[in-house]
Protein backbone atom coordinates (compact mmCIF):
# COMPACT_ATOMS: atom_id res chain seq x y z
CA UNK A 1 0.00 0.00 0.00
CA UNK A 2 1.82 3.19 -0.66
CA UNK A 3 0.65 6.79 0.20
CA UNK A 4 1.51 10.02 -1.55
CA UNK A 5 0.73 13.29 0.22
CA UNK A 6 -1.07 15.45 -2.63
CA UNK A 7 -1.13 18.59 0.03
CA UNK A 8 -1.08 18.94 3.96
CA UNK A 9 -1.50 22.75 4.29
CA UNK A 10 -4.69 23.54 6.67
CA UNK A 11 -7.19 25.80 6.20
CA UNK A 12 -6.18 27.46 2.80
CA UNK A 13 -2.99 26.43 0.61
CA UNK A 14 0.42 27.49 1.71
CA UNK A 15 3.21 28.53 -0.90
CA UNK A 16 4.69 24.85 -0.68
CA UNK A 17 1.27 22.88 -0.23
CA UNK A 18 -2.13 22.46 -1.24
CA UNK A 19 -4.84 21.61 1.08
CA UNK A 20 -5.75 18.30 2.49
CA UNK A 21 -5.61 15.22 -0.21
CA UNK A 22 -3.76 12.36 0.52
CA UNK A 23 -3.57 9.43 -2.08
CA UNK A 24 -3.93 5.71 -1.29
CA UNK A 25 -2.85 3.06 -4.19
CA UNK A 26 -2.24 -0.99 -3.95
CA UNK A 27 -2.94 -3.43 -6.73
CA UNK A 28 -3.88 -0.97 -9.45
CA UNK A 29 -6.19 0.88 -7.45
CA UNK A 30 -6.63 4.80 -6.28
CA UNK A 31 -8.51 5.87 -3.70
CA UNK A 32 -8.25 9.45 -2.57
CA UNK A 33 -8.69 10.88 0.71
CA UNK A 34 -10.28 14.52 0.48
CA UNK A 35 -9.73 17.22 -2.42
CA UNK A 36 -9.06 20.26 -0.40
CA UNK A 37 -8.02 24.00 -2.31
CA UNK A 38 -5.13 23.58 -4.57
CA UNK A 39 -4.74 19.52 -4.80
CA UNK A 40 -6.41 18.98 -7.99
CA UNK A 41 -3.79 20.26 -9.94
CA UNK A 42 -1.16 19.10 -7.87
CA UNK A 43 -2.96 15.61 -8.28
CA UNK A 44 -2.12 15.23 -11.92
CA UNK A 45 1.63 14.86 -11.28
CA UNK A 46 0.92 11.84 -9.43
CA UNK A 47 -1.91 10.37 -11.04
CA UNK A 48 -4.15 10.61 -14.49
CA UNK A 49 -6.57 13.00 -14.01
CA UNK A 50 -9.20 9.87 -15.00
CA UNK A 51 -7.35 6.93 -13.06
CA UNK A 52 -8.86 7.85 -9.61
CA UNK A 53 -11.12 4.48 -8.33
CA UNK A 54 -12.92 6.22 -5.15
CA UNK A 55 -12.89 8.98 -3.73
CA UNK A 56 -13.88 9.65 0.32
CA UNK A 57 -14.02 13.07 2.30
CA UNK A 58 -14.14 13.21 5.22
CA UNK A 59 -15.75 16.04 5.85
CA UNK A 60 -17.44 19.12 3.86
CA UNK A 61 -15.16 21.78 5.28
CA UNK A 62 -13.59 24.00 2.20
CA UNK A 63 -9.46 22.93 2.66
CA UNK A 64 -11.11 19.09 1.96
CA UNK A 65 -13.77 18.84 -0.57
CA UNK A 66 -13.79 22.17 -2.41
CA UNK A 67 -11.49 20.81 -5.29
CA UNK A 68 -14.12 18.91 -6.11
CA UNK A 69 -16.16 21.25 -8.10
CA UNK A 70 -13.31 21.32 -10.71
CA UNK A 71 -13.23 18.03 -10.64
CA UNK A 72 -16.36 17.88 -11.63
CA UNK A 73 -16.22 20.16 -14.69
CA UNK A 74 -13.56 17.59 -15.69
CA UNK A 75 -15.38 14.62 -15.55
CA UNK A 76 -18.64 16.28 -16.79
CA UNK A 77 -17.08 18.16 -19.82
CA UNK A 78 -14.75 15.67 -20.94
CA UNK A 79 -14.19 16.10 -24.51
CA UNK A 80 -12.25 13.40 -25.62
CA UNK A 81 -14.09 9.94 -25.12
CA UNK A 82 -17.42 11.67 -24.03
CA UNK A 83 -18.45 11.93 -20.21
CA UNK A 84 -16.72 9.85 -17.53
CA UNK A 85 -18.35 7.52 -15.96
CA UNK A 86 -19.79 7.67 -12.34
CA UNK A 87 -16.81 6.96 -9.53
CA UNK A 88 -17.95 6.28 -6.09
CA UNK A 89 -17.67 9.01 -3.71
CA UNK A 90 -17.98 8.39 0.04
CA UNK A 91 -18.84 11.41 2.37
CA UNK A 92 -20.88 12.79 5.10
CA UNK A 93 -25.03 13.05 4.92
CA UNK A 94 -25.67 16.12 2.36
CA UNK A 95 -22.48 15.91 0.01
CA UNK A 96 -23.82 15.99 -3.60
CA UNK A 97 -26.04 19.04 -2.06
CA UNK A 98 -22.66 20.66 -0.69
CA UNK A 99 -21.19 20.36 -4.24
CA UNK A 100 -23.82 21.44 -5.91
CA UNK A 101 -24.17 24.43 -4.01
CA UNK A 102 -20.41 25.40 -4.34
CA UNK A 103 -20.45 25.19 -7.63
CA UNK A 104 -23.58 27.10 -7.63
CA UNK A 105 -24.34 26.86 -12.07
CA UNK A 106 -24.12 22.79 -12.54
CA UNK A 107 -26.63 22.19 -14.98
CA UNK A 108 -28.86 20.60 -12.95
CA UNK A 109 -29.38 20.11 -9.44
CA UNK A 110 -28.95 15.89 -10.21
CA UNK A 111 -25.85 16.71 -12.86
CA UNK A 112 -23.72 15.91 -10.08
CA UNK A 113 -24.51 12.32 -9.69
CA UNK A 114 -24.12 11.34 -13.65
CA UNK A 115 -20.10 11.61 -12.68
CA UNK A 116 -20.21 10.87 -8.92
CA UNK A 117 -22.18 8.24 -7.19
CA UNK A 118 -22.50 9.28 -3.88
CA UNK A 119 -22.82 7.44 -0.65
CA UNK A 120 -22.90 8.25 2.90
CA UNK A 121 -20.91 7.63 5.50
CA UNK A 122 -21.77 6.58 9.08
CA UNK A 123 -20.56 6.15 12.53
CA UNK A 124 -18.75 2.72 13.02
CA UNK A 125 -19.30 1.83 9.67
CA UNK A 126 -17.17 0.42 6.92
CA UNK A 127 -16.96 0.29 3.02
CA UNK A 128 -14.79 -1.60 0.64
CA UNK A 129 -12.80 -0.34 -2.28
CA UNK A 130 -10.61 -1.85 -4.25
CA UNK A 131 -8.33 -4.07 -2.28
CA UNK A 132 -9.23 -1.81 0.87
CA UNK A 133 -11.77 -1.89 3.66
CA UNK A 134 -11.97 1.03 5.25
CA UNK A 135 -13.99 1.51 8.67
CA UNK A 136 -15.26 4.99 9.23
CA UNK A 137 -15.54 6.56 12.71
CA UNK A 138 -16.84 9.94 13.80
CA UNK A 139 -14.44 12.65 15.14
CA UNK A 140 -15.00 15.82 17.03
CA UNK A 141 -15.40 18.61 14.83
CA UNK A 142 -17.83 21.20 14.33
CA UNK A 143 -19.38 19.60 11.35
CA UNK A 144 -19.81 15.60 10.52
CA UNK A 145 -16.62 14.80 10.16
CA UNK A 146 -14.72 11.16 9.76
CA UNK A 147 -11.60 9.58 10.75
CA UNK A 148 -10.60 6.41 8.12
CA UNK A 149 -8.99 3.56 9.32
CA UNK A 150 -7.89 2.21 5.40
CA UNK A 151 -7.18 -2.02 5.75
CA UNK A 152 -5.08 -3.40 2.86
CA UNK A 153 -7.12 -6.46 2.51
CA UNK A 154 -4.38 -9.19 1.37
CA UNK A 155 -1.38 -7.78 3.82
CA UNK A 156 -3.46 -6.36 6.60
CA UNK A 157 -1.20 -3.23 6.69
CA UNK A 158 -3.11 -0.23 8.12
CA UNK A 159 -3.42 3.29 7.28
CA UNK A 160 -5.20 5.81 10.34
CA UNK A 161 -6.40 9.19 8.47
CA UNK A 162 -7.67 11.62 11.58
CA UNK A 163 -9.57 14.08 9.50
CA UNK A 164 -10.00 17.22 11.47
CA UNK A 165 -10.70 15.74 14.63
CA UNK A 166 -10.17 17.43 18.48
CA UNK A 167 -9.34 14.93 21.00
CA UNK A 168 -11.87 11.82 21.48
CA UNK A 169 -11.83 8.48 21.81
CA UNK A 170 -13.19 7.24 18.29
CA UNK A 171 -9.79 8.61 17.06
CA UNK A 172 -7.51 6.24 19.00
CA UNK A 173 -9.75 3.29 18.55
CA UNK A 174 -9.86 4.10 14.20
CA UNK A 175 -5.53 4.71 15.17
CA UNK A 176 -5.35 1.24 17.32
CA UNK A 177 -2.03 -0.45 16.40
CA UNK A 178 -1.98 1.37 12.55
CA UNK A 179 1.38 1.09 10.80
CA UNK A 180 0.89 4.50 10.01
CA UNK A 181 -1.01 7.19 11.78
CA UNK A 182 -1.84 10.36 9.36
CA UNK A 183 -2.85 12.52 11.98
CA UNK A 184 -3.48 16.49 11.99
CA UNK A 185 -1.47 18.53 14.34
CA UNK A 186 -3.31 22.59 13.47
CA UNK A 187 -2.93 23.84 17.01
CA UNK A 188 0.41 24.79 19.07
CA UNK A 189 0.23 23.44 22.46
CA UNK A 190 -0.54 26.05 25.03
CA UNK A 191 -1.79 28.66 22.32
CA UNK A 192 -5.20 27.87 20.78
CA UNK A 193 -7.77 25.67 23.06
CA UNK A 194 -10.47 25.39 21.67
CA UNK A 195 -12.44 22.12 22.30
CA UNK A 196 -13.61 19.98 19.60
CA UNK A 197 -11.98 21.87 17.13
CA UNK A 198 -8.27 20.39 16.38
CA UNK A 199 -5.64 18.94 17.70
CA UNK A 200 -1.64 20.11 18.81
CA UNK A 201 1.26 18.22 18.37
CA UNK A 202 1.53 16.66 21.94
CA UNK A 203 -2.30 15.97 21.55
CA UNK A 204 -1.35 13.95 18.40
CA UNK A 205 1.69 11.93 19.96
CA UNK A 206 -0.75 11.23 22.93
CA UNK A 207 -3.09 9.37 20.70
CA UNK A 208 -0.30 7.74 18.73
CA UNK A 209 1.29 6.61 21.73
CA UNK A 210 -2.27 5.29 23.44
CA UNK A 211 -2.95 3.98 20.22
CA UNK A 212 -0.18 1.80 19.95
CA UNK A 213 0.93 3.38 16.32
CA UNK A 214 4.02 2.41 14.82
CA UNK A 215 4.65 5.44 13.02
CA UNK A 216 2.94 9.12 12.84
CA UNK A 217 2.94 11.89 10.24
CA UNK A 218 1.61 15.00 11.24
CA UNK A 219 -0.74 16.82 8.60
CA UNK A 220 -3.05 19.74 8.37
CA UNK A 221 -1.03 22.33 9.65
CA UNK A 222 -2.15 26.02 8.91
CA UNK A 223 0.66 28.89 7.60
CA UNK A 224 0.48 30.27 10.80
CA UNK A 225 1.33 27.64 12.74
CA UNK A 226 5.22 26.32 13.32
CA UNK A 227 5.33 22.69 12.49
CA UNK A 228 8.51 22.38 14.36
CA UNK A 229 7.40 23.14 17.36
CA UNK A 230 4.29 20.64 16.87
CA UNK A 231 6.81 18.06 15.32
CA UNK A 232 9.17 18.79 18.53
CA UNK A 233 5.90 18.49 20.80
CA UNK A 234 4.82 14.96 19.40
CA UNK A 235 8.33 13.83 19.83
CA UNK A 236 7.56 14.43 23.56
CA UNK A 237 5.16 11.80 24.03
CA UNK A 238 5.62 9.37 21.57
CA UNK A 239 8.41 7.32 20.84
CA UNK A 240 8.21 5.95 17.48
CA UNK A 241 8.92 7.86 14.22
CA UNK A 242 7.18 11.23 13.68
CA UNK A 243 7.79 13.36 11.00
CA UNK A 244 6.19 16.22 9.09
CA UNK A 245 3.49 15.99 6.01
CA UNK A 246 4.99 17.32 2.66
CA UNK A 247 3.24 17.74 -0.71
CA UNK A 248 4.57 15.28 -3.22
CA UNK A 249 6.00 12.82 -0.14
CA UNK A 250 5.89 9.10 -0.38
CA UNK A 251 5.17 6.24 2.21
CA UNK A 252 5.36 2.44 1.62
CA UNK A 253 2.65 1.43 4.18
Amino acid sequence: MKLTVVGCSGSFPSTESPCSSYLVEADGFRLLLDMGNGALGELQRHCGLYDLDAIALSHLHADHCIDMCGYFVARYYRHEGGRCGPVPVYGPPGTEQRLTTAYADTPSESSMSEVFTFRTLTPGGSFEAGPFRVRTERVEHPVEAYAFRVEHKESGRVLTYSGDTGPCPALELVARDADLFLCEASFTDGKEQIPGLHLNGREAGEVAARAGAARLVLTHVPPWTDPQINLRDAKAVFAGPVEMARAGAVYEV
